[in-house]
Order: structure tokens, then sequence, then C-alpha cells
């Protein structure tokens, strides 16, 4: 089993232990951007959702992963910083989001994520009946309710994005 393998294992068995029904879809890796997938697959972006994870620039350095609507942009030094605290964010570099996680940029999904590591989902994601999210790597996606993520233990709503102009 590789390690890409074992992320989507961990991901998926997450999913179980918290009884969230979800369909995986199987995809090519070269379409695991949110933008080609849903070209590519006939999914709205309405209903696909990015996991992105920000860090604070200076030392001690925090992590938070935000889950923001494809049609939304995230408000990095505003919402999520307000949240955060600590100063500025960036977003985490691809080395800095394998060590933390072990997952891929353009698969990046809150379950599975460190314990610590905290969650915030923007209100607009769950209003659709489903969203499209990554599962750890580039090969595949899930359908889920948005419900879900209530069922992590450091997972809040708020509104952390705005519409793209």
């Amino acid at each position: 089993m590789t390690e890409r393998d074992a992320v989507e294992t961990r991901v998926l068995a997450a999913l179980t232990e918290r009884g969230i029904e979800h369909e995986r879809i199987p995809i090519d890796p070269a379409l695991a951007d949110t933008a080609a997938f849903c070209q590519q697959y006939g999914y709205p972006l309405e209903q696909a959702a990015n996991t992105i994870v920000v860090a604070t620039k200076k030392e001690p350095r925090r992590f938070a992963a935000c889950v923001v609507l494809a049609t939304t942009r995230l408000d990095v030094n505003r919402s999520v910083k307000a949240l955060v605290g600590g100063g500025r964010l960036s977003f985490a570099s691809a080395e800095q989001l394998a060590a933390l996680t072990g997952m891929l940029v353009g698969g990046v999904t809150p379950f599975a994520l460190p314990d610590d590591l905290r969650i915030y989902v923007d209100s607009a994601v769950m209003e659709p009946e489903w969203i499209i999210i990554g599962t750890g790597g580039r090969d595949s996606k899930l359908r889920i309710a948005p419900d879900a993520f209530r069922s992590l233990p450091s997972v809040r709503v708020e509104t952390i994005a705005h519409p793209r102009a």
C-alpha cells in the first residue's frame, strides 16, 4: 500500500467510524483540481468544496483548515485571521501540508486531519443538499452531505468566504 493509498484509507475509515454516508468517485489525478474535475465529470462548481490549510506567518506557527465552496474566495486576512489569531496568515506550502496532514494539494479533506487542527467550514458550504470534496489524494473525490462536517470534533461553521467577483 502506498502512502497515498494509506491516506485515503484513513479518510474512508474516519467516515465509516462516524457513520457518514458517502460516495467515492474515482477520477483521473490530472483532473483533481476542482474546476477541471467539475468540467470533466459534470459536477456543478456550486456544489464543490475545497479544503485550504492556512498558517500563521510568525512562530510558533498555528495551522487551520478552511472549507469553502469553489465559487467563493477564502477571506484569509480578515475573517480567518480573526479566528486563528497570531497576525498575518499565508496558505500552507505543499511541504507543510504533506507534513501536517499526509494529504496532497488538490485532494485535501477535513476528514482524518490531526485532532488538534482547527477546522472552519464556511456557512455557504452547509446550504447544498450534497457537496464534492477531496479524499486526501488526487485520484478520487467524495460526495457527501454537508452535515457530515458537524461530526468533526474541532469544526466551527463560520462566514469565512465571499463570492468570487
